[in-house]
């Protein structure tokens, strides 16, 4: 299991990568190898405003589906289309062309609240 340096990650096994006030989230690489292959992602949330912990889409799985939930508060500004036809680059690709949804993050604050790449690590054990 890699976590790729710079990113930050939530006791939900999301992580998020900021860009100014502009971050990408998608689960970790622990988080898909749980699901499993990953066969649909929905997100009905873009142009909406959610606080941490909120639910933001789900995905669905061979094996089950899962809650996806905002690891910062803001507004969801963009869904990964790549998904529609390719939900398996979360698989693949997690920290990469797999990257969920891009946010408009409103408390750059509460990135200090969430786990970097060692921390994440030691919290998986």
């Amino acid at each position: 299991m890699s976590a790729t340096a710079g990113l930050k990650f939530s006791k939900d096994h999301e992580w998020i990568k900021m860009d100014g006030d502009i971050a990408l989230v998608g689960i970790s690489e622990f988080a898909q190898g749980e699901l499993g292959d990953i066969v649909f992602i929905e997100v009905e949330t873009t142009g909406e405003t959610l606080s941490k912990d909120e639910v933001f889409g789900s995905v669905e799985a061979v094996k089950t589906v899962s809650d996806l939930f905002m690891p910062v508060d803001g507004e969801v500004l963009e869904f990964n289309e790549s998904l529609n036809n390719n939900p398996e680059l979360v698989n693949s690709d997690p920290y990469g062309a797999g990257w969920i949804i891009k946010v408009k993050v409103s408390k750059p604050d509460q990135l200090n609240d969430l786990m970097d790449s060692e921390a994440y690590q030691s919290f998986l054990g």
